[in-house]
């Protein structure tokens, strides 16, 4: 594909970037998804047929109270399409609508408040039948305490509302993970409705440079055996899992105890989300993923990991990010100025002797993965100046300018487009010939 338009996912829209006429695209996807026909039939099949578990209404029998998970608004769950029939089901058991508590998982993220937090939900029958709150993971008095892993010793502290409901339910959408592996699941609860000591303690620096530790692998995965842990310590525990395509419409979803539910959402979309490539490109191009994670400036960082088996050494990659929200919490401003002041190698220096990360300067670790790669080289149209000079990377004008220079610097037209980000995990085929 030669001097052609790519659209890339970018805020609520698409940015169309007009390549180069010298530029050799070679344009990244999932494999194609089946998109389910009747997502509501699915839904209720989920619920009423799951995997390594009764139907839910016979789980909810005679039980007085539960909690139900949802994450934050920085991903695309298709909340709207189960959150009432799972209620539903509940109060058709006998439990009353008193008892059910819609639980935000926020993990370390700010709270989802007012009309974001009825988009979140997406049903207003649901926001007026039962309770719906935000997790606080820095109110110390709302977690229980469980004591210290086996393996890691890792603090373990939970909502309390979560860990005392009679019926445990976490909801979620499956899709690569940077650190964790895979998203959803066992990730819904911890570090999701952790404390911030155990958020804190998986956001270490013990932890985060973990080889293992890395998108799409469960395997040795030092978080996600951590969380199976956890969530094994909580007693019975059930989650419903979504899978979605790339226009975000709902192709997989399943219903049952959490860690043999996720496994099945794991082995349906990781065959459509590894993508193969047989070569490294001295040039990329991707995104954010859109709306919403391209909120800030703070999960932009998760585009710029997902590419880095596929750049070419001292290559450069060029994302795209709204950021419409801004840069992120002022405590990952702290970490991103704290980068800059003191250069990758002396910031790392600083976050091995820690046994808690500060609160969101994992992210900024994260970031350091991309700066030892190549060169990163950030668009946006949220960010200011000052937000701008404390990136640690470099702010461009312009995609299309970008891709000429970095063809000219490289001498090399091939240029890898990713129009979904880090929904999608491009694998280098031939990574053992190095």
């Amino acid at each position: 594909m030669t001097g052609s338009k790519v659209e890339i996912a970018f805020g609520r829209k698409h940015l169309a970037v007009a390549l180069p006429a010298e530029a050799e695209a070679h344009v990244i996807r999932k494999r194609p998804l089946p998109r389910i026909a009747d997502p509501k039939a699915a839904i209720r099949a989920a619920l009423d047929r799951p995997i390594g578990a009764a139907p839910l209404k016979a789980l909810a029998a005679g039980k007085k109270s539960a909690c139900i998970l949802i994450c934050d608004i920085t991903r695309p769950v298709p909340n709207h399409l189960f959150l009432r029939p799972t209620i539903e089901d509940l109060m058709s058991a006998g439990m009353p609508a008193a008892g059910i508590t819609v639980l935000v998982a926020t993990g370390l993220h700010r709270p989802n408040l007012g009309a974001e937090l009825e988009e979140l939900v997406g049903d207003p029958w649901v926001m007026k039948t039962v309770r719906v709150v935000n997790h606080d993971a820095r109110d110390d008095g709302a977690h229980v305490d469980f004591g210290l892993t086996a393996k890691r010793r890792t603090p373990v502290k939970l909502d309390r509302a979560f860990v005392e409901a009679e019926l445990r339910i976490a909801t979620g959408l499956v899709e690569p993970h940077f650190m964790a592996g895979w998203s959803g699941g066992r990730k819904v609860v911890a570090p999701g409705v952790a404390h911030h000591t155990t958020i804190r303690t998986f956001h270490s620096a013990r932890f985060m440079e973990d080889p293992l530790a890395i998108q799409c692998n469960l395997v040795g995965n030092p978080l996600h055996e951590e969380q199976l842990e956890i969530v094994r310590m909580l007693g019975d525990v059930y989650a419903l899992n979504t899978v979605i395509d790339e226009e975000r419409d709902l192709a997989f979803v399943s219903f049952g105890e959490i860690i043999e539910s996720h496994l099945a959402a794991v082995a349906f979309v990781e065959a459509s989300t590894r993508i193969p490539i047989d070569r490294r490109f001295s040039t990329i191009v991707t995104s954010a993923a859109g709306y919403p994670l391209d909120k800030t400036y703070y999960q932009t960082v998760k585009g710029m990991v997902t590419p880095l088996d596929i750049l070419a050494p001292g290559g450069t990659l060029i994302i795209a990010s709204a950021c419409s929200e801004g840069f992120g919490s002022p405590e990952f401003r702290e970490a991103q100025k704290r980068l800059v002041e003191l250069g990758p190698d002396r910031f790392l220096a600083t976050l091995t002797a820690k046994s808690l990360a500060d609160i969101d300067e994992w992210q900024t670790e994260m970031q350091l993965k991309p700066m030892r790669r190549g060169r990163i080289q950030l668009y946006t149209t949220g960010l200011g100046p000052e937000e701008l000079s404390i990136t640690g990377v470099e702010a461009v004008r312009s995609v299309e300018t970008a891709i000429g220079e970095s063809i000219g610097r490289s001498r090399d037209r091939s240029v890898a487009v990713i129009p979904e980000g880090p929904y999608v995990v491009p694998v280098y085929a031939a990574a053992d010939a190095d």
